[in-house]
């Protein structure tokens, strides 16, 4: 069961937080981070060491520190993703082609309407 050397990580659960986590383990809709997240924190409360819980769980050992540290000062509002997440993007929105030829409204509509009109004599 143990591997490694004992975390000082000390993780004591409310009933109704266990119940939490366990119910997230049986969600099929819940997102696979959250999911993953609260099966790292379910596997320390368990006992079972950090490099034990990060190779069942797949991932690094860091990444199971993180999760129960951010768990140990924020609960289970810790364990969701943080708002702003990804690159933000450097070009402006794009215009879409019929505000982007430079004339007036008006000026597209008749052009538009005589097109049609040549179109529809040919």
């Amino acid at each position: 069961m143990a591997r490694g050397r004992k975390s000082s990580l000390r993780i004591v659960l409310t009933p109704e937080e266990r119940q939490t986590l366990e119910r997230w383990q049986r969600s099929t809709t819940l997102a696979a981070g959250l999911a993953r997240r609260g099966k790292i924190i379910l596997l320390l409360v368990a006992g079972y060491s950090q490099s034990d819980v990060a190779q069942s769980v797949g991932v690094q050992r860091a990444v199971v520190r993180k999760w129960a540290m951010r768990f140990l000062a924020q609960r289970l509002d810790g364990l969701a993703d943080a708002p702003g997440r990804g690159a933000k993007g450097d070009f402006p929105p794009r215009r879409s082609r019929s505000t982007s030829c430079g004339w007036p409204a008006s000026a597209r509509m008749r052009l538009a309407a005589s097109c049609s009109s040549r179109i529809a004599r040919n």
